[in-house]
């Protein structure tokens, strides 16, 4: 019996570096948990929160926190900009983001060199940004050869010291061509740098959804034939929601929408009471997001990468914006899905009612819906097979030093 065949058989620790910040770290992490599941990997998952972790050294004085000296963390200070539709405050955030790393990098190393020799994991991947320099340089100092890769979230990167950190030997997972590039032109080594199909997607939204969509349209009080679109802002929604309601309204009965309000039950209340003669179905927080993608024709959302490439999965085209408030590093997401010709994407959302027009023509919708049919991104796949092909290299690449 070989290292590697050992090490299966006591299954393999994968730590994950996530966050709380939004809803996409922790998607992406449970997309991994749930295609190893699936394909019955033999892989024992540890999570590195880094939210927790960094409260948890501010409040014993070990790193500078300014969040905290403000009396909140910096992942509820997100979460809450979001909510409120405080997105012009993010590249404030991010600089002050980008310089607390900065401040904390040796501490962080000194602490984390302790944690890895703690967990011994036998692979650490990374869906966050900002932290992979220090964490791999700690990594290797543990534990030196373990391998380390980066899931990049974003249809790009957003340079200096986000997701590309060019003086680490990290392997980065890139869903478009644009990171390959950056990556490239930064000095990533080319035997790190792996091209995916698009960034990473839980299989649910993979499975067949085995229902009559006509039927279960009514059974939300919906018309089985009516152009549907889903109004989706990520896990907090967004108060840009009530006026996207209130602008389409004036297509009565040409138009349905499926709002999802995430964890903000108060939009859920006022998007129900506010309710015309335009029919639509209003939901808070919900794990069947797939259900009502397939029950829509297209959707309204915010420009993350989760929400536009679950949509592009389930061959949905899309609205966004893309304006000065748009977060800096999901600009470009509009930029690809606009090239693309995925979606129609609008100075602002006070001119959705143009590009539900331009939806409500069928040669131009068939054109949108031809072209998200065609993404074509499997990357949950590609990336779980990397995985699985890098551990097992690892492992024999051991066992011939080992041997020796």
């Amino acid at each position: 019996m070989n290292q590697y065949q050992s090490s299966v058989q006591n299954k393999l620790k994968v730590n994950v570096i996530t966050g709380q910040g939004g809803g996409g770290h922790y998607a992406m992490y449970n997309a991994l948990k749930a295609i190893s599941s699936a394909q019955h990997l033999p892989w024992e998952f540890q999570v590195t929160d880094m939210d927790d972790i960094i409260d948890s050294l501010a409040a014993q004085k070990q790193v500078v926190n300014a969040y905290n000296m403000m009396g909140f963390s910096g992942h509820d200070l997100y979460n809450k900009m979001m909510k409120s539709g405080w997105t012009w405050l993010w590249p404030l955030k991010m600089r002050l983001n980008k310089l607390l790393v900065k401040l904390n990098h040796d501490a962080g190393v000194q602490f984390f060199e302790q944690y890895w020799r703690e967990q011994q994991p036998d692979l650490v991947v990374s869906v966050m940004p900002l932290y992979n320099k220090g964490l791999w340089q700690s990594l290797q100092q543990a534990l030196p050869g373990t391998p380390y890769v980066t899931i990049i979230g974003d249809y790009a990167d957003y340079p200096p010291a986000f997701w590309l950190e060019p003086e680490t030997q990290s392997y980065v997972m890139c869903p478009t061509q644009k990171t390959v590039e950056q990556a490239d032109a930064m000095g990533v080594e080319q035997e790190y740098i792996v091209r995916t199909s698009g960034t990473i997607v839980h299989p649910r939204f993979y499975e067949p959804i085995k229902c009559d969509r006509a039927v279960e349209k009514e059974r939300l009080g919906l018309d089985p034939d009516c152009l549907t679109g889903l109004v989706l802002f990520g896990g907090y929604g967004s108060p840009i929601m009530l006026d996207i309601a209130k602008q389409l309204e004036r297509f009565d009965q040409k138009l349905q929408l499926i709002f999802i309000c995430g964890r903000n039950e108060e939009l859920a209340t006022q998007l129900r009471e506010s309710q015309g003669s335009q029919k639509r179905f209003v939901t808070a927080f919900t794990q069947d997001i797939p259900y009502y993608m397939h029950l829509s024709d297209f959707l309204i959302n915010k420009p993350g990468a989760c929400s536009v490439s679950e949509a592009l999965v389930m061959k949905r085209p899309m609205i966004m914006e893309r304006n000065a408030s748009t977060l800096i590093h999901e600009r470009y997401n509009t930029t690809w899905v606009e090239e693309n010709q995925m979606g129609i994407v609008l100075p602002s959302f006070r001119q959705i009612g143009k590009a539900v027009e331009q939806f409500l023509q069928p040669e131009t919708f068939a054109l949108y819906q031809r072209n998200a049919a065609n993404a074509n991104n499997r990357a949950v796949f590609e990336i779980s097979e990397f995985l699985q092909n890098l551990v097992g290299a690892e492992a024999a690449t051991n066992q011939v030093f080992s041997s020796r």
